[in-house]
């Protein structure tokens, strides 16, 4: 490419880039076309190292964007070495923008730009070039690409795409501490020139925040920078290019930055003294009073501990975790006799403390609480409060003193108190309490067995207000006396073999005692008088409250006595001493050779008393029942046997038994029961006969028989005139009775005559009319 001689500021500046271009290496010289040239060495044959003669002589093409004459800009030239200036040879161009945006002089090459190009929106543009022959328009040279570039120039401010920016930074942070980084973007070529080379500074904030000149880095400009007194900031950052040269463009956006918290500032009571009343009669844990320390810090640098550093005795403190107030509260009760005013000291003391602010100071306050408290009116108190036991004999006598409750008036004015039984508690009235005095007497006798201790409430009022009243439990014990005999634990026995050895030990036994004294029990134990003349068995006390029965001979026969009743009398140690008796049963067994008990015989012989006349009268008794009882089972037995015999007696009453299902005969004995039938009455002569043919064909027992009733049935006027009739309608093909149907009676073939129903009364005249034998004619008609 040959650059032509056209005059101009911008051809001047198109030149000078293309010599630049050439410098830097960019120039570059190259066949035409390098299909065609790839093309003849495959035809040829020739190496890829030939050498090839340069046809086209040209270079990669600028032009500045932006640009704004009104001719069209010269881009620059291009010539084939063919081109002799004879005017035969055609150029032409194809690609991106050729014909619209870049257009070439056919004749002599020359590439002008007719429209305004922007780099920031296409840095280059890739075209074609081609040399032809005029006349035949034949391609002289292959066709070959060039490059036309858009040539920067500052036309992009720097922009913030990010902003505007927000951060934060903790208080009280050294010079120096990093906030942020900012960037801004300039879409100007980085490549060319400073268009693109943005520096950084703050224009509004810089007494506090400075920002790095190259990296855009936002720092703190000051190491005490306070949140309780300015929280945050608003900064203007710009950005400018050309390195901020002269006449460099340049952008800004803002950037706020929010100081954080730190725990700096203590807590603090804005009073040195609060005051609080509450009454004495206030139960423990009611609120006395709330007070709250402030702090300047915020977040969890204000969560705060309170805590009593004097008069913690009677009062404490909580925290309130929502409020963080203090919440000054009763501990134990109150009284104003004792003690009207009551100073407490409260400290406020942070959670959180930051070692780095750790000499700023102590981060704690203090302040007092004072607590007045008013007096009322309180019920009488008891002395003891707790309760008060007491103890009495239980034999002891109605009236006797049980003990005596205290209890006085807690207030200044000391009113007198008066007392009372709850009788919730005493509903039997055992006790009474001297209404002034307070002493307790008995008001019945005592069973220590029964009942050991009485727990009673005893009532103490003001004897000018009752509503003034308090309770109190008195637990009294009943002392015990010896005033129950000893028993045996159990009703004892033994068994011993028939060849027990003498001296052989039989059963252990021991006793029970009601009572309970103070030094512990001590029993004896021997025979009674009638038994202790005995050569059978003896007793050793063991003296540790029980005794052991022996055998003192040999040779035990359980068929002459089986069984042994040995009395035994029990003595305690008193005083003073009460006894009982027990008996201890020991039955005589047989035994193997092992001495393993086999069998026991039942007869007995009582040794020391025969039996008891209450024990015989209640055994006569019951034997009278028994005979009571089976009396009056016969008796009922009797009674129902006669009764079911009358029965059977009276059931005279004619049974209708209605066959009017024509099925296989009498023989057909599973369907129906034929026994009624042939059993009801007793027909001698049917009874003589074993089969049914040899039933008379003329039913004279059945006729005799409906003719009797029939006779008592119109003899009898008083009842109603209903006559009894038995129909057999039972047609089989093997009963030997035949037919008794009306309908085989009216037939022409049948040989039964009904006539004689008339002789039976005026009732059974129009029957006998229904069975005379008709008319032959009248039939046949």
């Amino acid at each position: 490419m040959t650059p032509s001689r056209t005059a101009g500021a911008w051809t001047l500046l198109a030149a000078v880039s293309f010599l630049c271009c050439c410098s830097s290496g960019w120039c570059e010289a190259s066949r035409t076309s390098g299909s065609t040239s790839e093309g003849s060495k495959q035809e040829n044959g020739a190496s890829s190292l030939e050498r090839v003669k340069r046809g086209w002589v040209w270079n990669q093409f600028f032009v500045v964007e932006e640009y704004t004459g009104t001719e069209p800009l010269y881009v620059g030239k291009i010539h084939t070495d063919s081109d002799e200036g004879e005017g035969n040879i055609k150029y032409t161009i194809s690609g991106e923008g050729a014909g619209s945006i870049f257009i070439i002089d056919e004749l002599t090459g020359d590439i002008h730009a007719t429209a305004r190009l922007d780099r920031e929106e296409k840095a280059f543009y890739t075209l074609r070039a081609q040399a032809r022959d005029r006349l035949s328009n034949d391609p002289l040279e292959p066709e070959s690409e060039f490059v036309i570039k858009v040539q920067d120039i500052n036309d992009s401010e720097p922009k913030f795409l990010e902003g505007p920016y927000i951060s934060s930074v903790a208080e009280l942070s050294p010079i120096g501490t990093s906030v942020m980084k900012v960037a801004a973007i300039d879409a100007d070529d980085p490549t060319y020139g400073s268009s693109a080379r943005v520096v950084y500074s703050v224009l509004d904030g810089e007494k506090f925040f400075t920002v790095d000149r190259h990296t855009g880095i936002i720092m703190t400009a000051v190491a005490d920078l306070d949140r309780e007194t300015q929280d945050r900031y608003e900064l203007v950052v710009k950005a400018t290019d050309m390195a901020g040269q002269m006449g460099g463009l340049s952008g800004s956006t803002t950037v706020t930055i929010v100081i954080t918290d730190v725990n700096d500032n203590p807590p603090r009571f804005p009073q040195k003294m609060y005051q609080f009343s509450v009454s004495e009669g206030a139960a423990v844990g009611t609120p006395v009073g709330h007070v709250m320390a402030t702090d300047a810090d915020m977040g969890e640098n204000t969560d705060m501990t309170y805590l009593i550093k004097e008069g913690g005795d009677l009062f404490k403190v909580t925290t309130d975790v929502e409020t963080q107030e203090a919440v000054v509260s009763i501990k134990k009760p109150l009284d104003f006799e004792s003690k009207r005013t009551h100073n407490v000291v409260v400290e406020a003391v942070n959670k959180h403390v930051d070692p780095r602010f750790v000499d700023l100071g102590s981060f704690r306050d203090q302040t007092i609480v004072r607590v007045s408290v008013t007096d009322i009116d309180e019920p009488p108190i008891f002395q003891p409060a707790e309760g008060k036991v007491m103890e009495v004999q239980e034999d002891a006598k109605v009236g006797a003193l049980v003990g005596v409750v205290t209890a006085r008036d807690p207030d200044v004015k000391n009113k007198p108190v008066r007392f009372s039984i709850d009788r919730s508690t005493d509903q039997e009235m055992i006790f009474y309490i001297d209404p002034d005095t307070g002493a307790i007497t008995l008001g019945k006798i005592l069973d220590r067995e029964i009942a050991g201790w009485h727990n009673i409430t005893v009532k103490a009022v003001e004897a000018e207000n009752h509503v003034m009243a308090s309770h109190s439990t008195v637990s009294i014990r009943i002392l015990d006396v010896n005033d129950n005999p000893p028993e045996l634990a159990t009703p004892y026995e033994a068994k011993i073999c028939e060849d027990a050895k003498p001296g052989q030990l039989i059963h252990t036994i021991s006793v029970v005692d009601r009572d309970e004294p103070q030094s512990g029990h001590r029993f004896y134990f021997t025979l009674v008088s009638e038994a202790s003349t005995n050569r059978d068995f003896t007793l050793w006390d063991v003296k540790d409250n029980t005794a052991g029965i022996r055998t003192q001979r040999s040779g035990f026969n359980r068929h002459e006595q089986n069984v042994y009743f040995l009395p035994i009398l029990v003595v305690d140690s008193g005083p003073p001493s009460l006894s009982s008796t027990g008996t201890l049963t020991i039955h005589v067994c047989g035994c193997d050779t092992a001495g393993t008990i086999q069998s026991c015989n039942a007869t007995a012989y009582v040794m020391s008393a025969a039996l008891s006349p209450g024990a015989l009268i209640a055994l006569l008794v019951c034997m009278l029942i028994l005979i009571v009882l089976v009396l009056l089972i016969l008796t009922l037995k009797r009674h129902r046997k006669g009764q079911r015999m009358a029965e059977d007696e009276e059931d005279m009453r004619d049974n209708v038994i209605k066959y009017n299902d024509e099925g296989g005969g009498e023989q057909d004995t599973q369907a129906y029961d034929m026994s009624a039938l042939r059993n009801l009455y007793d027909f001698p002569e049917a009874k003589s006969c074993d089969s049914g043919p040899d039933i008379p064909s003329d039913f004279s027992l059945f006729k005799g028989y409906i003719r009797k009733k029939v006779e008592q049935a119109d003899a009898d006027l008083s009842v109603p005139p209903y006559d009894s009739f038995q129909t057999y309608a039972f047609e089989g093909t093997s009963s030997p009775a035949l037919s008794l149907s009306s309908i085989h009676t009216l037939s022409t073939t049948s040989e039964q005559d009904f006539s004689y129903l008339s002789d039976w009364g005026p009732r059974f005249r129009q029957l006998a009319g229904y069975y005379a034998p008709g008319n032959p004619e009248e039939e046949g008609s």
